[in-house]
């Protein structure tokens, strides 16, 4: 090895910070079947082989800013085509309309552990753009940002550690983010490019049987949420334990206001949001801050408002109050564009609430297309949409 070669070499040990436990990663993973292929494996064989060559000339390894990660851009203009399935529960082809589509859709199914112990697992779908179809995924959790490029999905079985940022377009990773604590509840911010996620020390959807119809609901263990700024890679812990006016059961994720300036919290009481600056300190509530969920209820012209759930919903005109439509809807959920929504339609004249379908409905209630098949939660399990604006 010539003296030039050495130097270059010991340039990059420098650089180069190796997990301690990068070859068990390794071998766990051969057994993997990840939803997309090749890119992971093709990964860690490049990753064991810099190993095999690079040793590190001194203990303290400097640790360099990360390389950037670039992010598919969004689509422009955006589609805003109608697409149906209402043959399939839960449907296999891609469901939209206007503004938003279901970009993702999870089952949940009750496991049995040891001593009497149960707990909620999700089961996740995700859209392929490429194919129009859900595609059923091994992750604990998942989430797909504004204009469908672009998912974070979560590895582990009901919490993980490990965030793969996935480019929806190509099937390949763009890159994977590490955290030193359990997390669930992904969530990517309005302009896509932050996520937040919420960190616990013992999975909070969990419960244990005392009874065929009675259960027992632990605290929950809750310590606080993750910002991870994505194109950087630059990851951020607030520390964020729960306080006596929150719900102390279950999950209490965070989530993102309606700007992405700031984080909120659902509580027990009145307010019954709290609202954090994403360092964690607290905030007034935004004055202009309507619904949950990331999907906001003013019309896209920023005249109306969608109205709360019941049946019949209600549109009102935002200057005024008035009502301008109701519609026979359960649930009002998002804006199609100026003059249609996106609704919970209940079948036949509403004798049965849980028996129910979406659909594309008019600020006048004018029934204008069934978007998904009809499915009674009491009879089978329910699968629960995520909207995301396209």
């Amino acid at each position: 090895m010539t003296n030039q070669l050495r130097e270059v070499m010991g340039e990059w040990a420098d650089e180069v910070q190796v997990p301690h436990d990068l070859a068990d990663r390794a071998l766990r993973r051969r057994a993997r079947r990840p939803w997309v292929y090749g890119a992971l494996a093709v990964g860690v064989a490049a990753a064991l082989a810099v190993v095999a060559v690079i040793v590190p000339r001194e203990r303290d390894i400097v640790i360099r800013p990360a390389t950037e990660v670039t992010l598919p851009a969004r689509p422009s203009p955006a589609p805003t085509d109608v697409r149906a399935d209402v043959d399939n529960v839960p449907p296999r082809n891609m469901i939209a309309a206007g503004n938003y589509a279901i970009s993702s859709y999870f089952v949940y199914s009750t496991e049995k552990l040891g001593g009497r112990w149960e707990r909620r697992r999700h089961t996740w779908w995700l859209l392929n753009p490429r194919t129009g179809t859900y595609e059923k995924t091994p992750y604990a959790w998942l989430d797909v940002a504004p204009g469908l490029q672009v998912a974070a999905v979560l590895e582990g079985e009901v919490m993980g550690r490990r965030i793969g940022i996935l480019d929806l377009n190509t099937g390949q990773f763009l890159t994977w983010i590490e955290l030193d604590r359990d997390v669930i509840g992904l969530k990517w911010s309005p302009d896509g490019t932050k996520l937040l996620a919420t960190a616990y020390t013992e999975y909070p959807m969990r419960w244990r049987r005392i009874s065929s119809d009675s259960t027992t609901v632990e605290p929950t263990t809750r310590t606080g949420f993750y910002v991870v700024d994505v194109p950087t890679k630059k990851v951020e812990f607030r520390p964020m334990p729960i306080d006596e006016n929150l719900l102390s059961a279950g999950s209490q994720d965070f989530s993102w206001s309606q700007d992405g300036t700031l984080v909120w919290e659902g509580r027990g009481g009145e307010p019954r949001r709290a609202y954090f600056t994403p360092d964690g300190r607290a905030h007034e509530a935004p004055q202009e801050e309507y619904s949950s969920g990331g999907v906001s209820p003013l019309s896209p012209n920023g005249t109306l408002l969608l109205g709360d759930d019941g049946l019949p919903t209600a549109i009102t005109e935002k200057a005024t109050g008035r009502v301008v439509g109701r519609q026979q809807a359960l649930q009002l959920h998002a804006w199609a564009d100026d003059e249609s929504v996106i609704a919970l339609r209940c079948a036949r004249e509403c004798d049965n609430e849980l028996d129910a379908a979406l659909m594309l409905i008019g600020v006048d209630g004018t029934e204008k297309q069934q978007l998904s098949g009809y499915q009674d939660g009491m009879k089978e399990d329910p699968w629960v949409w995520v909207l995301t604006p396209r």
